[in-house]
């Protein structure tokens, strides 16, 4: 990774435009081409540097109910579970601990009774007690933002 790389992720990071070619405007910043714009993000994407690009919105905001929840299942029904969890689209995303509760996911449902019906689904699929399932509505958001600097 050299300066120009450094530049790059800190303009994907902090400037990315809301432009119909949004490629083109960050490399006339840079004052490269949009080809070796477009060569170098996927070059770091390809190293791992960039794991994933997508917006982020604020569920709450548009008016959206969250929750964190999470299973106690047994090692050999993690797979089933994971499947079970996967099939609803309001699941953002889940990932396995090493803990009591070793899956955790979050909800994101358009009310509260949606993410009820979601969470019963799953407790009725996976034959789980009320005690081997736990659901953490938050109470409070803090929203960090999170950019890195890169210096090489």
């Amino acid at each position: 990774m050299d300066e120009l790389d450094g530049r790059i992720l800190k303009l994907l990071q902090n400037e990315f435009p809301l432009s119909e070619r949004p490629y083109e405007v960050l490399a006339s910043k840079l004052g490269i081409s949009c080809d070796v714009l477009l060569g170098r993000v996927r070059k770091l994407i390809d190293d791992g540097v960039i794991r994933r690009m997508g917006a982020s919105f604020d569920s709450c905001e548009l008016g959206f109910c969250s929750t964190l929840a999470a299973v106690s299942v047994k090692d050999e029904l993690v797979d089933r579970a994971v499947e079970i969890i996967n099939r609803f689209d309001e699941v953002t995303h889940n990932y396995l601990r090493r803990d009591e509760f070793n899956i955790w996911f979050t909800i994101v449902a358009a009310d509260g009774g949606r993410i009820e019906h979601i969470i019963e689904q799953i407790r009725s699929e996976l034959t789980l007690d009320s005690s081997e399932i736990l659901v953490l509505p938050a109470k409070g958001m803090f929203k960090l933002n999170t950019c890195f600097n890169v210096s090489v």
